[in-house]
């Protein structure tokens, strides 16, 4: 049986505990609070990708640590997305004294692949520095320019190497281009996780896996990126949003963008975004990741 005192000394605590929370502030929810309402509009953007579509997204405040997540544990192809952690990589082993980004790659006429417009219009000089290079490859995508990097730093399998020591057991990089972009149904060649590749761009980018000189370097060319500036980068509003990615289309409905929005005075917000399947025409599949950051910015806090 309770007593007198122990029921007024309850009534007391109840009664203070909601006061307290009365008094609190109203907080905008976080990603996972409004994980419902959410859910329903991603899965409404999915729906616009047609039968079969498939849909991942991993968005990080990086000031809360409130993670939006999407389908993001599944595999999808990266098409040109690894460029970005290619390029990290390069640095990286600048860094540690293993090339310099002044050593100049040689290149020749029967070199350029499709999509290669500062190796194609470099042909005369056949060569261009490795700083250059990497450029190329966030800033236009420039495929023979990723070519010629992965060959100076051992292949594809040392870009896995340097995401495995950067803690990603997930993204992994097994061909060149082009090959790299045939998204066959199941195969886990040249593949990431939304949530996988969010958490690195974030330690590339914003950690300390790089030195500040090359940190801002990586921030620089995803700023300056050119392709698909109608993906998620026009879903959020400048201002306030500034907005750097790097693009990534394949076959069988690859149509990838990963980004890192900045605002004043807020921390920046990091989001990976992966398409594959479907019967969506491009302007669609473009549609839908503008849909995506603008769902991102409007939850951000």
């Amino acid at each position: 049986m309770i007593d007198r005192r122990t029921f007024l000394a309850a009534s007391a605590g109840a009664a203070l505990a909601a006061a307290c929370r009365a008094a609190e502030p109203a907080r905008k929810p976080s990603y996972g609070e409004i994980a419902v309402e959410t859910r329903k509009r991603l899965e409404a953007i999915r729906a616009t990708l047609g039968p079969g579509g498939r849909l991942g997204v991993a968005a990080i405040d990086t000031g809360s640590g409130h993670e939006m997540l999407f389908d993001a544990d599944s595999r999808y192809s990266m098409a040109s997305t690894f460029k970005l952690p290619l390029a990290a990589a390069v640095l990286a082993q600048a860094e540690q004294g293993k090339l310099s980004v002044d050593e100049a790659l040689p290149f020749g006429a029967g070199d350029p692949l499709d999509n290669s417009p500062t190796v194609k219009a470099n042909l005369a000089l056949g060569r261009l520095p490795v700083w250059q290079l990497c450029a190329a490859a966030v800033e236009v995508s420039d495929n023979s320019a990723a070519n010629l990097l992965l060959r100076r730093i051992g292949g594809p399998e040392a870009v896995t190497r340097f995401v495995r020591a950067c803690g990603d057991p997930v993204t992994r990089l097994d061909r060149f281009e082009m090959e790299l972009n045939s998204n066959l149904p199941g195969d886990p060649r040249d593949t990431t996780s939304p949530a996988a590749m969010a958490r690195l761009v974030r330690k590339l980018v914003l950690g300390d896996v790089l030195t500040r000189e090359n940190r801002n370097r990586l921030s620089l060319w995803m700023k300056k990126s050119v392709p698909g500036p109608d993906r998620l980068k026009a879903g959020f509003p400048v201002p306030p949003w500034l907005v750097g990615h790097k693009t990534g289309t394949g076959a069988n409905g690859a149509v990838n963008d990963v980004a890192i929005a900045w605002r004043s005075g807020k921390a920046p917000v990091v989001v990976a975004c992966y398409q594959s399947g479907g019967t969506a025409d491009r302007p669609a599949r473009f549609a839908a990741h503008a849909a995506v950051g603008r769902l991102v910015a409007e939850t951000s806090a």
